[in-house]
């Protein structure tokens, strides 16, 4: 059986693509709460705080190398299995993504060694700077790589001469519409897996009785990011979700699981969408809701994807799982939150072994949400690499199946054991602990007894 190249060369884009988003949407957060981590110790002085920070700081280099060593190959495959993207779309993508290098990975990587190794070699204030100049850098970052994303999928301000892109108005290219809700959801994705993170690690410290209050710490703190963010989140969303409806009524058709054009279409809970004989099995639905979430109008009108033609339709059963997968996993998280400030308020969270159970399991919910989202904003986009304008079939390079297939496997062995490796160091990390790598001088015991008697000895 023949294997089309360009389906493996979309596999292929997409595992590497999967590998790299989960590490940049970790640092992205990281980074942050390390600039508060920082604040926080040079304002009080807390040894509990310097130690955190350093411990998340060993993370962050980890989790940040593997980013941008994964990120390399996604670059060179835009010339290897996507040369005819490049050449047609280049005039745009090629200043977007060079901006990206320009403004932000510069500025990452010249402050990043202060931040990591300035300990005792610089000022403190010239080492928060270098932290907050690394925060700065990775939502710098994020713009850019963002705004070139985005106007792949409402592409505005260009023109086309002899099938080329040409610029004509860069503010419209950058801020195009989907843009501001793109960017936005990505943020608060990000720090919304961190926290997560930090508030599972925390657990798991309290579980085993290790690092009482620095666990506590993690998981307050965590907490806090949780219950603002979460329901931003839900409400920053929904907003997108009536800019896809406008801009991308495809995608929101397959969203939606819709085939058929209704006014008060119901919202569908769970169904298994069958592409060939379009028409959804074992469908349970809200009757009007979808209509009134997506139009604000129990009688809205919402399309169905038989207004476009087969080969114009997204694959819709991946995109509406996925979707469902994002959303569940936004709820789950509200309640994770909600929860914790129950329990916080009653005074009884780090005591509650189930409530700690339940914040170490749904510690990697953020990668698996952005994961998710990712393959709604992709493979929702699909026939189409530039939505509306340039087919994904017309953007591949013309390379053999076979050449596609052993680069893939070259790909999938070195990421494999690029991820085994840092994933065996970052857990090793975990395991030795915050207490375990702070500064001699600064080893006492974790209660606030000592904590005391050291700030008196300081002030002394």
């Amino acid at each position: 059986m023949e294997v089309d190249p360009v389906l493996l060369a979309r596999i292929q884009f997409a595992f590497v693509m999967a590998f790299h988003i989960i590490f940049p949407s970790f640092t992205i957060g990281l980074a942050s709460w390390l600039v508060i981590l920082e604040a926080r110790w040079l304002l009080t002085k807390e040894p509990k705080y310097k130690s955190l920070y350093q411990f998340w700081t060993n993370i962050f280099a980890v989790a940040f190398g593997m980013g941008v060593v994964s990120g390399i190959v996604m670059a060179y495959q835009f010339g290897t299995n996507w040369s005819n993207f490049s050449i047609v779309t280049g005039n745009i993508m090629g200043p977007l993504l060079a901006y990206e290098v320009l403004t932000a990975f510069f500025l990452e990587a010249g402050f990043l060694g202060i931040m990591l190794f300035g300990w005792n070699r610089v000022s403190n204030r010239v080492h928060f700077i270098s932290t907050v100049a690394v925060a700065v850098g990775t939502l710098i970052s994020t713009f850019w790589i963002l705004a070139a994303n985005s106007w792949m999928q409402t592409p505005q301000g260009y023109e086309l001469r002899d099938g080329i892109f040409y610029a004509t108005d860069w503010m419209a290219i950058v801020f195009n519409p989907s843009f501001p809700f793109r960017i936005t959801h990505m943020v608060i994705a990000a720090y919304l897996t961190t926290a997560f993170v930090a508030l599972g690690v925390g657990a798991w410290y309290l579980l085993n009785e290790r690092f009482p209050e620095r666990a506590k710490t993690m998981m307050s703190m965590a907490l806090g990011m949780i219950l603002l963010a979460a329901p931003l989140q839900i409400f920053v969303g929904d907003l997108h979700g009536l800019n896809v409806l406008e801009y991308q009524p495809a995608k929101l058709a397959a969203m939606e699981g819709h085939w058929e054009t209704k006014k008060g279409a119901p919202l569908i809970m769970f169904a298994m969408p069958d592409q060939d004989k379009e028409k959804n099995y074992l469908e349970i639905g809200i009757p009007k809701l979808g209509s009134l979430i997506l139009t604000h109008d129990l009688d809205g009108e919402i399309k169905g994807l038989k207004e476009w033609a087969p080969e114009d339709r997204p694959p819709v059963f991946i995109v509406f799982w996925a979707f469902r997968i994002m959303v569940g996993i936004g709820f789950l998280m509200l309640f994770v939150g909600v929860m914790g400030a129950y329990l916080y308020y009653r005074g009884r969270i780090f005591e509650t072994g189930w409530y700690l159970w339940l914040c170490r399991l749904t510690s990697p919910l953020g990668f698996i949400a952005i994961l998710a989202g990712w393959i709604v904003a992709e493979v929702g986009r699909q026939p189409y690499v530039v939505y509306g304008v340039m087919r994904t079939a017309d953007a591949a390079s013309p390379v053999s199946a076979g050449s596609v297939s052993f680069s893939m496997l070259l790909y999938g062995t070195a990421y494999s054991l690029l991820f085994f490796a840092g994933a065996l160091y970052i857990q090793r990390i975990l395991i030795k602990g915050p207490a375990e790598i702070m500064d001699e001088d600064e080893l006492l015991p974790d209660t606030p007894a000592h904590q005391h008697e050291a700030r008196v000895a300081r002030h002394d």
